[in-house]
């Protein structure tokens, strides 16, 4: 018999600093068993450093060509879209082909696939967004996930604080120059 996902919910008290945003969130997501725990902590917390109205998962597994967070716009493309991981030279290319906006977060290797990405020639490679936070940070934030989260997520010129409870996590997004 097959697994299903885990459903989690979460209220997070956002504090972005870099941006000037200042909200509760309320959400949900599901964490798909073939989903690693460094992979569904990121994408919370990359759903939350780029919260906007619009802002939404997509439908996972189910929906391989859609992005892992987007934002859909007005005329039914894709303003921003967001990945996960590692993702393919070649979807990156389609991504920024048909999306105004590309964002990429990642806990592996951010040269090599900076590298990867340069070198299959991605359409605008530049404008890409690179994001990385470090994977034991991400092990962590896992290992104190619950069901039921409440977090406070402060984020200051790249810091990252996360409050559960009596815990106090610090991690960093780093921005990476593609041209490097």
């Amino acid at each position: 018999m097959a697994q299903t996902s885990t459903l989690y919910r979460f209220q997070i008290e956002l504090s972005d600093v870099d941006r000037n945003l200042y909200r509760t969130l309320e959400f949900r997501a599901a964490r798909h068993p073939s989903e690693s725990l460094p992979f569904f902590v990121i994408r919370i917390l990359a759903f939350c450093l780029n919260f906007q109205e619009g802002l939404e998962f997509s439908g996972g597994i189910s929906t391989p060509d859609d992005p892992a967070i987007r934002v859909m716009g007005l005329t039914g493309n894709v303003d921003l879209w967001i990945d996960i991981g590692n993702p393919t030279a070649k979807r990156i290319h389609k991504a920024s082909k048909s999306a105004r906006e590309v964002r990429i977060y990642t806990h592996k290797d951010i040269q090599m696939l900076a590298r990867e990405l340069k070198e299959a020639e991605v359409h605008r490679f530049g404008d890409i967004g690179l994001f990385s936070i470090d994977t034991k940070f991400l092990v962590t934030l896992g290992s104190v996930l619950d069901r039921d989260n409440q977090w406070e997520i402060t984020h200051n010129e790249g810091e990252l604080y996360v409050g559960i409870g009596n815990t106090s996590l610090q991690g960093r997004v780093a921005r990476h120059n593609p041209f490097v």
